[in-house]
């Protein structure tokens, strides 16, 4: 089966190494994204570190971001002797100070550049590398620009696109506007995929369940689920089962609280900060009767800076 049935987009501040370890326990199969990572970030600012993660999340992809094709191919290869499993160059990211670094969804602009970068990462490594966009460009509303788009690309051998099915407006609205306003356009993501069923079609933008899902997926091959996701963490718990098809045995929220607090008393000893690995249980209670009184106990303990002491306050509040 394709391993993009379901997979969790990179979101920055959101999917780091701990949010990744945490949903990995909800499902055995989701494909996991990291946030972005910008190449001048590992060449110029010896910022390795966020390459880290952890085995357990395996299957999982790093995103690039950048213009630079030699740089690119360059932390390709850093990638994959981490131990990634996939390479993603952003080509959708609609902020300004993205933009400033000439990478993002600017990149639509140059498809001849992007297809440049895309074959020196090939050239650089056996791992996969995908492409993440958008549907066009500010007034480039029509399908003709996303399909000339890909089929300049996927020339370079590139076969999976996972296409947010929005217009990136790159002046006047912010990051967040942007994966509101601009109006959904799934049609044009089925449609690309009825003109290319060779390539491996990945559907992201406004998915809020898995029902929503099961729905795409009768017209792409994989969908991308972003914030729903994060709120509802949990929302992922039966899609090894309905997906996937597989028998992994389903844990209850008792038993990923329990398995998540050991592993962030672990962290906590390697140095990391607890706050930030505490902030993913936000949304582990959606939809509870104690969700309320959870989301302030995990604020309180973060304010606390104590968990293991106060470890069965937390647990006595899930359901």
């Amino acid at each position: 089966m394709n391993k993009h049935r379901v997979c969790v987009a990179p979101m920055m501040q959101y999917t780091d190494l701990h949010d990744r370890f945490f949903l990995r326990l909800i499902s055995k199969n989701i494909f996991l994204y990291t946030e972005m990572i910008s190449t001048g970030s590992i060449i110029f600012g010896n910022c390795l570190y966020q390459f880290d993660f952890n085995k357990e999340e395996h299957p999982v992809a790093v995103q690039l971001g950048g213009s630079n094709p030699n740089h690119l191919s360059e932390c390709s290869k850093i990638a994959e002797d981490y131990g990634y499993d996939e390479v993603n160059l952003n080509v959708g990211c609609p902020s300004e100070r993205v933009q400033k670094g000439k990478f993002g969804a600017c990149l639509m602009l140059e498809p001849n550049l992007v297809a440049e970068c895309v074959s020196k990462m090939s050239q650089a490594v056996s791992i996969p590398i995908t492409v993440k966009c958008r549907l066009g460009i500010d007034n480039n509303n029509e399908y003709e620009f996303l399909e000339n788009f890909v089929n300049i690309v996927k020339v370079t051998g590139i076969k999976t696109f996972v296409i947010h099915a929005r217009n990136g407006i790159l002046k006047g609205l912010s990051p967040r506007q942007n994966r509101n306003i601009p109006p959904l356009k799934y049609d044009y993501v089925y449609r690309l995929k009825r003109d290319n069923p060779d390539l491996n079609i990945i559907i992201n933008g406004g998915i809020k369940n898995l029902d929503e899902s099961i729905n795409h997926l009768k017209y792409v091959d994989g969908v991308m689920i972003g914030r729903a996701s994060y709120d509802n963490p949990f929302m992922l718990s039966n899609v090894d089962e309905v997906i996937y098809k597989t028998q992994t045995v389903k844990k209850d929220k008792l038993e990923i609280l329990n398995e998540y607090i050991d592993y962030i008393l672990v962290m906590e000893k390697k140095g990391y900060d607890l706050s930030r690995m505490l902030k993913h249980l936000f949304g582990l209670s959606k939809g509870d009767k104690n969700a309320k009184l959870f989301r302030k106990r995990v604020h309180e303990i973060m304010l606390a800076g104590n968990l293991k002491d106060n470890r069965n306050k937390l647990i006595e509040l899930i359901n």
